[in-house]
């Protein structure tokens, strides 16, 4: 029999049923079966206080899913919390971060069944960061036995005999939402360390129209996580705003893969975006408690190219590979046609920077943060090209682990890579999804995407010079058909110049091997940019010679 207890009166209400309180829903419709394997999932996560250097303080992270995912919380299936990013905004020489966090915990589960573990860490000094929640539903005493009463109220609890799990036939008491976090306050403070509440991360949620958009989930957790906050004088950072307010500017495409395999958990790319959040509602508090963690922590100012500009004059950016920029010194060496932009572009009306890197397919160019520093440079008016196709055939999981999935859909797989002795986790896209997100990019910055196809190599089977028409010009032709964008076909329109040019003679516009242009090659291949956008009658096409 359940029965509730008034404990803020001192007295016991009557025997009732667990109807009384009626369970918040589950909308998350996500199956976790992290804590089943608790034992296990115990040895995945750090000991507490174990990153500790000297005597400086640790930021424990208390949380779930949404900030550790899977039991190793490594990626390896595609999702990561933002708790895996969280270190980088802080100086590891003057405090560590920790990430304590567990996929399928609530409130009440963490609070019973983790949080002994990780004060046995906490020293006076330290810091805690508590953002539960997304679990806190479903049934009181059955499923996951996860649940807890809605609201902040410290008197309202709920004697439950559990009915499934390891602690099948035990009886628990459950509080309110409200109640476990002001556990979790006052427990960090008497160990003298400082406590920090946040706000959920937001969901998406697909519409009618099959277009994807944020879902704030303040009214409720949000709303009662600050309200505990307040009545202790606790700080508060509503992560949940934060992050949604931006991915309000964001495309549908964009939020979507920001998630995935479903609607709650983050990919690398929603992870970041939320440690960096996080990160910026820290800075942006005022609670003066909050002071000595910011001397703690780097600086957030983003990366940049460095590209210096001039009023009233747009930038266009050129990205890509060393077909694009090479050594570019030597009058005898190789030539990337990036370098001979000034022959094509009038610097009186327009700037231009050389942003490519040899050896780069789009996937490395990404993950390497090269296309970061462009998209934060980028403003409207802006112009980028983009060529890639050289390094983007291979392998997937082995060698250079650059290569991508041939073809232009949305379609993915994780990919364990390992480079100069580190090893991790890396969700695999296909070379037209590349593309698009950098078309996507440009355009939620006001700026202007133009694709340039790959150059073209010197090979020539049949007596007339290679053509990969089948292959990478079809996925350019394709993405620039799906999302309306401007394609200069420069393999085609060097690969004709060199026809006509004829075998022998084309030798001379490369150098070291049958894809690296000599200077002649590099410029042959800029006057063949400059032909596509007058071709195409592009906007860009004003700013030439």
């Amino acid at each position: 029999m359940t029965f509730v207890c008034l404990t803020g009166m001192g007295v016991h209400a009557q025997h009732t049923t667990t109807e009384t309180f009626r369970p918040m829903d589950d909308v998350n419709k996500v199956v976790d079966l992290t804590l089943d394997s608790l034992e296990k999932v115990k040895t995945a996560r750090p000991v507490a206080g174990s990153s500790r250097k000297d005597d400086h303080p640790v930021l424990f992270l208390v949380g779930n899913s949404t900030m550790r995912t899977g039991t190793k919380g490594n990626g390896d299936n595609g999702q990561w919390g933002w708790g895996f990013y969280a270190h980088k905004y802080f100086d590891e020489n003057k405090i560590t971060v920790e990430n304590q966090a567990l996929g399928g915990t609530s409130s009440r589960t963490f609070y019973n069944q983790l949080w002994p573990d990780v004060k046995k860490g906490i020293r006076p000094g330290d810091w805690v960061i508590i953002e539960l929640g997304h679990n806190d539903n479903g049934p009181f005493d059955s499923g996951r036995c996860r649940a807890t009463i809605k609201g902040i109220s410290a008197t309202d609890s709920l004697v439950v005999t559990l009915k499934e799990g390891p602690n099948k036939g035990k009886q628990e008491t459950v509080w309110s939402y409200g109640e476990y976090m002001r556990k979790f306050v006052r427990e960090t403070r008497a160990l003298g360390a400082h406590p920090i509440l946040m706000s959920l991360t937001p969901r998406k949620h697909q519409t009618e129209t099959s277009t994807w958009q944020p879902v704030r989930v303040a009214s409720n957790f949000g709303l009662w996580a600050k309200q505990i906050a307040d009545e202790l004088n606790v700080p508060f950072v509503d992560l949940n705003e934060i992050s949604a307010s931006k991915y309000e500017k964001m495309s549908s495409w964009k939020l979507n893969y920001h998630f995935y395999l479903d609607n709650i958990h983050t990919s690398k790319f929603g992870a970041e975006h939320n440690a960096r959040c996080a990160a910026e509602g820290i800075i942006a508090c005022t609670h003066p408690e909050l002071a000595p963690l910011k001397t703690m922590m780097v600086s957030l100012s983003l990366p940049t190219t460095g590209v210096k500009r001039e009023k009233g004059k747009p930038v266009v950016f050129i990205t890509g590979d060393s077909t694009v920029k090479n050594t570019d010194r030597d009058s005898t060496g190789m030539w990337g046609w990036g370098s001979q932009a000034w022959r094509i572009f009038d610097e009186n009306k327009i700037t231009y920077i050389n942003c490519a890197q040899a050896g780069r397919s789009c996937r490395t160019y990404i993950r390497e943060g090269r296309w970061e520093k462009v998209y934060n440079d980028l403003q409207s008016g802006d112009f980028v090209l983009i060529q890639f196709g050289h390094n983007d055939i291979g392998e997937l999981h082995k060698g250079k682990h650059r290569g991508e999935i041939p073809g232009v859909a949305d379609t993915s797989c994780v990919s364990r890579v390992v480079l100069n002795d580190e090893a991790y986790n890396e969700v695999v896209y296909s070379f037209g999804w590349y593309l698009k997100k950098m078309i996507d990019d440009c355009r939620e910055k006001g700026a202007t995407p133009i694709l340039v196809s790959l150059t073209p190599r010197n090979e020539w089977p049949d007596g007339k010079i290679e053509r990969r028409n089948d292959s990478y010009g079809k996925w350019y032709r394709a993405v620039a058909e799906q999302t309306g964008c401007e394609f200069v076909d420069l393999h085609n329109i060097t690969a004709d110049a060199l026809d006509g040019i004829g075998h022998e003679a084309a030798k001379e516009y490369y150098n070291n091997d049958h894809t690296h242009t000599s200077l002649r090659g590099a410029r042959l291949n800029a006057i063949g940019i400059a032909i596509g956008l007058r071709r195409n009658g592009s906007e860009l096409a004003k700013y030439l010679y």
